[in-house]
């Protein structure tokens, strides 16, 4: 199996590192005025007009995004509910403007370079108010464009070598990614970013769900070109990453219709730029068949080191303030005050981002571990940490003020410099791939992006600011050596309270 030749996904991580990665470009600029539209366009689809319903169910943000459901009785969701779940993760929530590039629409989750490469697409049964189809979310206009007409489910049941959970789920969402549309910035780099920002869209979307009390699943192991097919795109330009079913039906799955050749005339991005490293990156990592689905799926679970010094975290903070406030809310923070933040602050941050996903990968639980610089924390000591969430503990590994490391390693950058926390997920990357081939290179990208999306939104809930950033690969490792010698880094965020006289830029 070429999933398991796994010097493909070394070549790339390797090649892909800041600030000399081989496969970077050194001298490649970028300015603004080339950000290309973000959003694909359906020229002749038939076209479905989404409710918009913003308003509070009442389930706290650190209520939703620390919640696992495992529901098993038979919720459907409408369109209303699913127009919502479409709305809170990656709808249009906020439009500024800015000098030289006019009125920006900025959405519900972060993206890097508000570049926005992630498309969603809906593969449902016939629910009230939505006839069974395939459809492209247009977060444009809040309007969901007609693929196919029909229950095409078995296709997505079949490509994940009937998975169990996606064998009851009336409606699953897959997300792609068009490669042009980030790499017209960020280079062959860009494969990361699609996990890193389908990653805190889940976080939105695995939150929404929650709130409205449906349960879902991520699945990342599927036949690839499969899923292209019933979405009739380009895997040379767009490609599947994620299937989440959601909710739950005791209805058998019919067949589905014949695939027929789609004529929609659909545009993803005005750039037509090839980094062949991508697409070697993807390939080398797709499952060609339900044989190799099936033997790949399996879960894995984390090894825990023995710890010394270890300092007890307080008890979460109750915060009321409703997902739907919190998302509409969030922003990326383009300036921190140096000023502190409560020990419980962090304390609940940790244990919303580590609370676990449902996927096909982990059950309830994440693959990251975190590592933490404490600049400004009420209580806590300056120094660097390693968070054991068995015993939702602080390890001390070094005391000292970090202050200028931790700037240094978030790309010499005032974000980290200036935050009060600085949290990097990382993970062993070589046990993931030896585990799962380099599909595990998505699913180690993926699994931190959704712990850095909760960590996002706890942060916002509790009164705070957050950004995500890029970062310096080996000299993070280096760092926080000894403990993370065999750890490769994944996600970025910084945290702390925001500069008030200043604005958000939303991504």
């Amino acid at each position: 199996m070429r999933n398991y030749e796994v010097e493909a996904a070394w070549h790339y991580h390797n090649g892909t590192k800041h600030p000399n990665g081989m496969l970077l470009g050194r001298f490649h600029t970028y300015h603004p005025s080339q950000r290309p539209t973000p959003y694909k366009i359906y020229k002749n689809a038939p076209q479905i007009i989404l409710p918009i319903e913003k308003n509070s169910l009442g389930v706290s943000t650190l209520d939703a995004i620390s919640a696992n459901l495992d529901i098993r009785d038979a919720l459907v969701p409408d369109l209303q509910i699913l127009s919502r779940i479409l709305y809170f993760s990656a709808g249009i929530t906020k439009k500024i403007k800015f000098q030289g590039l006019g009125e920006v629409d900025f959405r519900a989750a972060s993206c890097t370079g508000a570049l926005y490469h992630i498309e969603i697409y809906v593969v449902c049964s016939d629910i009230e108010g939505l006839d069974a189809g395939v459809y492209h979310f247009d977060p444009k206009n809040m309007k969901l464009n007609v693929i196919r007409q029909g229950d095409y489910r078995k296709n997505i049941l079949d490509s994940t070598a009937n998975e169990s959970f996606t064998k009851h789920a009336p409606v699953m969402l897959v997300f792609t990614d068009v490669f042009a549309r980030n790499s017209v910035k960020y280079q062959s780099r860009e494969y990361r970013h699609a996990f890193w920002d389908s990653g805190t869209i889940l976080a939105n979307t695995l939150a929404i769900t929650t709130a409205h009390k449906i349960s879902s699943k991520i699945i990342t192991g599927f036949v690839d070109l499969q899923i292209g097919q019933l979405l009739g795109i380009d895997m040379n330009q767009e490609a599947p990453l994620v299937v989440l079913p959601i909710g739950f039906t005791d209805k058998e799955i019919p067949d589905s219709p014949d695939l027929s050749d789609l004529n929609l005339d659909a545009i993803s991005s005005e750039y037509e730029i090839e980094y062949p490293e991508i697409n070697a990156m993807h390939d080398s990592s797709c499952l060609l068949n339900n044989t190799e689905v099936e033997a790949w799926r399996h879960e894995m679970t984390r090894e825990e080191k023995n710890h010394t010094q270890l300092i007890q975290l307080e008890k979460k903070i109750n915060s009321l303030e409703s997902i739907e406030n919190t998302i509409i809310k969030r922003g990326s923070t383009r300036k921190f005050s140096l000023d502190v933040i409560t020990f419980g602050q962090l304390s609940t941050i940790l244990s919303c981002a580590t609370s676990g996903i449902n996927a096909d990968f982990v059950k309830n639980q994440t693959l990251s571990d975190l590592y933490i610089i404490a600049n400004a924390v009420e209580g806590l000591d300056s120094g660097s940490y390693y968070y054991t969430r068995e015993k939702n503990s602080l390890e001390l590994l070094r005391k000292g003020n970090f202050r200028h490391t931790s700037g240094n390693l978030g790309l010499n950058q005032d974000l980290p410099y200036d935050s009060s926390v600085t949290i990097f997920f990382m993970t062993n990357l070589k046990k993931i791939l030896e585990q799962f081939g380099n599909r595990g290179y998505r699913v180690a990208q993926l699994d931190s992006a959704i712990a850095g999306g909760k960590a996002y939104l706890a942060s916002y809930a509790l009164g705070l600011g957050a950004t995500g950033l890029t970062f310096y690969d080996d000299a993070v490792s280096s760092f926080f050596s000894p403990h993370a010698a065999d750890k490769e880094t994944m996600f970025l965020i910084a945290i702390g309270k925001k500069e008030k006289s200043l604005k958000l830029h939303q991504d």
